[in-house]
């Protein structure tokens, strides 16, 4: 993407013309584009044999493209703006030293750059050596330049790290949020200033990865973070899904889901039906109350409840997290999940 491209991009926010305040973020105001109904609080964008298509309905259609573009926008102007921020921050000290730019750069950055060793081009070597296939002496060269451009990076972002708190840096831009319903099992005091709410699937490979991060965050972040549990089983790649999320609701009934949701995510590949009243005796619930509530379906209706919910919201796949109504997708590393909970926690805790 050109400059240009991201220019006018950043235009369309600043004028308010890109669609910011969709359904799932505000209550129904008009937009471009459609024709306002005080008998329903939303926009008109059909009518078809005089029955009225709104807004909020396409919106919810089209949910998960729509999530996925308001995410990219707002990473684009988030980059575009912090990249402005640090050059300000760079002009601003390059005048209090009588430098320009460059010179601070060469100054601060490439001055005294150390050389990499030939151990430290050996132990980079020997752990990249089976996706680099190629003898060491031919690749030391590249090796080299990685490592030095690795100090470079670490130098420079030290530098702005260090400018962004001698200088006064308010930043006003607001990630996009959705209005999600924090409803559900869940760890962590209600007056936590930050909540997540995950929707998962027990039988998700990505949702497996996420969770001992998840459970890093709320050691972490003890009494600071909530998390929430909310189902959403992809019924049509995996079969026992379903039946997972309801015997964690199951558990839930006697007091004890979080010790049926970890059974199940450390024996992944044992979620049939009997599996689950194995685990269920195992964390010490009542084996006969279990075995009703899972066999009569008791929570299936509470189960797709979430599942309408998430798609709702645009949610097409697992794990899906919303940290103070923030999406981030996938079973995304601790570094990332805790930098927007920072970020959220600078910001006061937003809801």
């Amino acid at each position: 993407m050109n400059g240009k491209t991201v220019l006018f991009l950043l235009g369309l926010v600043a004028a308010g013309l890109f669609g910011w305040g969709l359904a799932t973020m505000s209550d129904g105001a008009p937009g471009a584009g459609g024709t306002t109904d005080a008998s329903n609080g939303g926009d008109i964008l059909a009518r078809v044999a005089g029955e009225e298509i709104t807004r909020a309905e396409v919106e919810t259609n089209a949910g998960g493209q729509l999530t996925q573009l308001r995410q990219q926008m707002f990473d684009i102007t988030e980059q575009a703006l912090n990249q402005t921020i640090d050059g300000t921050l760079l002009d601003l000290e390059a005048e209090n030293r009588g430098l320009d730019r460059e010179a601070l750069l060469e100054e601060v950055v490439e001055t005294d750059l150390p050389l990499p060793t030939e151990t430290q081009i050996d132990s980079v070597y020997e752990e990249a050596r089976a996706r680099i296939n190629a003898p060491r002496d031919s690749v030391a060269p590249q090796i080299a330049a990685f490592l030095q451009n690795r100090t470079r990076r670490a130098r420079y972002d030290s530098l702005i790290s260090g400018l962004r708190e001698d200088y006064e840096v308010v930043n006003y831009l607001e990630p996009p949020r959705f209005d999600v319903a924090a409803t559900g099992p869940a760890l962590g005091p209600e007056t936590a200033p930050v909540t997540i709410v995950e929707f998962s699937d027990f039988e998700c490979p990505f949702c497996l990865r996420i969770h001992p991060t998840l459970k890093q965050v709320m050691d972490e972040y003890d009494g600071r973070v909530r998390l929430v549990f909310r189902q959403f089983p992809l019924n049509n790649i995996h079969p026992h899904a379903q039946k997972a999320a309801e015997a964690s609701l199951c558990a839930d009934a006697q007091g004890k889901f979080w010790e049926m949701h970890d059974a199940m995510f450390e024996n992944p590949r044992e979620l049939a039906v009997e599996d689950l009243k194995t685990r269920a005796t195992e964390i010490g619930l009542d084996r006969q109350e279990f075995e009703a509530c899972l066999d009569s379906g008791k929570f299936s209706d509470e189960v797709l409840a979430d599942l309408d919910a998430g798609r709702a919201l645009g949610v097409t796949g697992t794990p899906a997290l919303y940290i103070n109504g923030r999406f981030l997708s996938g079973a995304q590393p601790y570094e990332v999940i805790s930098r927007v909970i920072e970020d959220e926690l600078r910001r006061g805790g937003a809801s």
